[in-house]
């Protein structure tokens, strides 16, 4: 089997329907050869969008991912590899910080772009994304930083991560390209984004977010409180109703579901549960089993 693949924006670029991150591909201490087969796994199952960022892993996983690149240079051309960079942790490479801090200054992204395209063993980007708002960002400042990025060829298509829609809005009033995505936090246990017109803003501006933490970071399925046991049961419930494997593919599902079309992320190493989340595209939850696991991740009547 393989996913779709759809235009995150009306003008693209084209993606996969899921994006594969690597957000712990550090933490999952690959050889090599075992991340080339992580990603081959991928690959095969039409999951090309790749999700990184220049944290990640304390500054390794790019690196760690770019290693496995390098043993096989043509699958670049078979890929989306989108980065973040704007968050600046306290790390011995950087000796000089003092505070995490954001910085989306026009030096920082322009160096934080070089040393991402040489750690991921690439020549461009497909998309960059600010990774945090930050409280002193200059919207002029980062237009121009994506101005030469995109002359230069380094970046194709530029987003953001985690912003509010007034605070995508900003940006975007500085460009004369669209945004291509926000990348924000959704899942039955995270509702926030649903709330606060994010998702809203994504529809009406036909860009699909990219959706991140969709399982709650294992939450969903280790919380031990009342309202995560009754989801847990009510999702188990629905999967035998649909005739799905797990919970974790009637949660992909429900937010496949959201009509901003958006891109899960699927952040894991076991090559099983990623031919799951997969799989979850074929699952068409009835509106009213979509509203049971809303009633139940808020602990109250929806409508």
């Amino acid at each position: 089997m393989s996913v779709s693949r759809f235009n995150i924006t009306p003008d693209g670029p084209d993606c996969s329907r899921f994006a594969a991150g690597f957000w712990r591909l550090h933490d999952w201490k690959l050889s090599v050869s075992e991340r080339l087969a992580l990603i081959e796994r991928y690959l095969d199952l039409g999951i090309t969008t790749t999700d990184h960022a220049d944290i990640y892993g304390g500054y390794s996983c790019e690196q760690l991912f770019g290693e496995a690149l390098a043993q096989k240079p043509e699958w670049r051309d078979q890929m989306e590899i989108i980065t973040k960079c704007g968050i600046n942790l306290l790390d011995e490479k950087y000796p000089d910080r003092h505070v995490k801090h954001y910085d989306t200054s026009k030096t920082h992204i322009l160096e934080a772009v070089d040393n991402s395209l040489s750690n991921l063993n690439c020549g461009y980007l497909d998309i960059l994304l600010i990774h945090r708002p930050d409280p002193l960002m200059q919207a002029d400042e980062v237009a121009e930083a994506f101005e030469i990025l995109r002359t230069n060829g380094k970046v194709k298509h530029f987003g953001v991560s985690n912003f509010t829609p007034a605070q995508f809005s900003l940006l975007q009033s500085r460009l004369d390209y669209s945004l291509v995505t926000n990348q924000i936090e959704l899942s039955p246990l995270a509702l926030a984004s649903m709330n606060d017109g994010s998702l809203d803003q994504c529809q009406q501006q036909r860009i699909s977010p990219m959706i991140w933490s969709c399982l709650g970071g294992g939450k969903l399925f280790s919380d031990t409180s009342e309202r995560s046991i009754q989801l847990r049961q009510i999702l188990r419930d629905i999967a035998e109703e649909t005739g799905a494997q797990s919970i974790e593919q009637v949660v992909y599902a429900w937010v496949l579901q959201l009509p901003s079309k958006p891109m899960p992320i699927i952040g894991s190493g076991n090559a099983e549960r990623i031919k799951l989340a997969a799989e979850s595209e074929s699952i068409q939850l009835e509106r009213q089993q979509w509203f049971r696991i809303l009633e139940s991740a808020v602990g109250r009547r929806v409508a």
